[in-house]
């Protein structure tokens, strides 16, 4: 009777440590949210957006662009350990202007377009994200790029130099 009660205990124990490191859930983004990098409104910016939870933060920090957000990851200097990344899954998208408070995904699940040539929200060219193959397929097929996983995305995707001349298109 001892050892089972014993057990219980443990695996009981094991539970709430397993509870306890659950990954936050994603926030709303709300007009108050700002950006990380450029401390602008978020919602004022067109196109995909992120949150990143870090670990004794009460809040995720926002991104207004998803290429931020992967620079943010990509660099060696943070704040705290991140618990949490998400992005906007513009495959449930309003539309470009309007990518949705609430439409997140995992950013290690989704799915990534990558030189499509589009403008974000900072006017830097995006990668966009999608929970679901088909959307990010049909979206290549429309602008062009290639689908990669988050961590398939080069470096110089995001931390190279972005030419100022090129012409990027704002999708639909």
């Amino acid at each position: 009777m001892r050892t089972l009660a014993l057990i219980a205990l443990v695996a009981l124990a094991a539970c709430k440590e397993e509870e306890a490191k659950a990954p936050p859930a994603p926030v709303e983004l709300t007009e108050a949210a700002l950006s990380y990098f450029c401390q602008m409104n978020v919602a004022e910016h067109g196109g995909p957006k992120g949150q990143i939870h870090l670990d004794g933060y009460p809040a995720p920090i926002f991104f207004a662009q998803v290429r931020d957000l992967v620079t943010y990851l990509k660099s060696p200097e943070r704040d705290a350990e991140i618990t949490a990344v998400y992005v906007s899954d513009m495959g449930a998208a309003v539309s470009w202007a309007e990518p949705g408070p609430m439409n997140w995904t995992p950013a290690n699940t989704a799915l990534f377009v990558v030189g499509a040539g589009v403008a974000g929200g900072m006017g830097a060219p995006e990668l966009v994200p999608f929970a679901d193959q088909t959307a990010a397929e049909a979206f290549v097929a429309r602008y062009g790029g290639r689908i990669l996983s988050l961590d398939a995305i080069p470096e110089a995707e995001v931390l190279g130099p972005v030419d100022l001349n090129q012409t990027l298109q704002n999708p639909v």
